[in-house]
């Protein structure tokens, strides 16, 4: 019989605000946010605190200051949190190597096969959990399973500071009613558009059938079929080649004017710089914005480009917006292209040329 694999899913509590308040102790029992701190700027994210209020990452910040006027926000500092995150990732290293980063807050851990504690995803999943408090003095909650799917959908049941773990005889019990907004990739237009079609859960999706399924979702359809019976074959992608670099955020409240749209991106451009550091050997081709509109249609414009410039993403920025026709913004998004070849590959054929 083959084993079932043992993914853990790793996702660190309210990572960013989590960090300034243990740096900082006249911030732990206030409610904070990290973000911009003008008029029109959004929030990056925010601690529980905040939370009960409603606050939100991706918010503007005069809204969440209505919603919450005691909030604290300050400013981000992304060089720390990279730090961190390093370090971090160097005590998921120290129970395997099979790691896929989703984030600097987040990732997925192979433990299939691994020895310690006798084999138990549980137990090492706590140990980490541990390590993170003791040596970081930062908690993070974990979902343990056996595929990806699952795991994420499982970190995120006891937050903050807690653990699921789902085991190959609980999956389809723990799915079964599981929200279809839930599934990583249906977004609030795909969860209304099945919902106007009878489908809420992924009991309803299994009652279904892929050819019933492709006119509403299209390409996902038998994604969206295998998720339903907690199906998900996808390996880590601890070593993958990427054709482009994105991030987006979607907002609590559509954005109205080109100042907080700027403000945006300049966060956003904050948290491209930090992943861009993994890729400093793709050769960058192009940039691009992207913008979702309040009707859920969305537009991107591009440029060629050999350097990821904030500048030239506030100049893209400006161009998308003059197709908005005075419609609200929900989601802002920065893309990077990258070349065929990367700088390694380049340098070794100018070499034997």
């Amino acid at each position: 019989m083959t084993q079932s694999r043992k993914i853990i899913h790793i996702d660190m509590d309210c990572f960013y605000a989590a960090v300034e308040m243990r740096d900082n102790e006249s911030l732990r029992n206030v409610p904070l946010a990290v973000g911009g701190t003008g008029p029109r700027s959004v929030l990056c994210t925010c601690n529980y605190q905040a939370r009960k209020f409603g606050v939100r990452s991706a918010m503007p910040a005069i809204k969440a200051m209505q919603l919450c006027p005691e909030l604290v926000i300050v400013s981000g500092r992304m060089a720390v949190y990279q730090e961190v995150s390093a370090q971090i990732r160097a005590i998921f290293q120290r129970y395997t190597q099979l790691i896929e980063p989703l984030s600097l807050d987040e990732a997925f851990l192979d433990v299939t096969g691994n020895k310690a504690f006798n084999g138990s995803a549980t137990l090492i999943a706590e140990q980490i959990r541990r390590d993170i408090f003791n040596e970081l003095n930062l908690t993070a909650s974990a979902g343990v399973a056996p595929n990806k799917f699952i795991a994420k959908i499982a970190s995120d049941e006891n937050k903050p500071n807690g653990q699921c773990v789902v085991t190959p005889a609980d999956v389809s019990g723990f799915v079964e009613n599981l929200p279809l907004k839930k599934i990583p990739g249906i977004g609030p237009k795909t969860a209304q558009k099945l919902l106007g079609y009878g489908f809420s859960s992924c009991a309803d999706i299994r009652a279904s059938a892929v050819a019933v399924l492709t006119p509403i979702v299209g390409k996902f359809a038998p994604a969206l079929y295998q998720r339903s019976f907690g199906i998900d074959h996808r390996q880590l992608e601890t070593d993958r080649v990427r054709k482009s670099l994105a991030i987006e955020t979607t907002f609590s409240q559509d954005l109205s004017c080109e100042k907080e749209c700027e403000s945006a991106v300049e966060l956003l451009y904050q948290k491209l710089l930090l992943r861009l550091e993994k890729h400093q050997h793709m050769m960058i081709s192009k940039q691009g914005v992207k913008l979702k509109f309040n009707d859920f249609t969305q537009t991107t414009v591009e440029q060629q480009s050999q350097r990821c410039d904030e500048s030239t993403f506030k100049q893209l920025l400006v161009k998308a917006l003059l197709r908005s026709q005075s419609r609200g913004i929900r989601l802002i998004g920065l893309t990077l292209g990258f070349a065929h070849h990367d700088v390694k590959e380049i340098k070794q054929l100018s070499l034997s040329w």
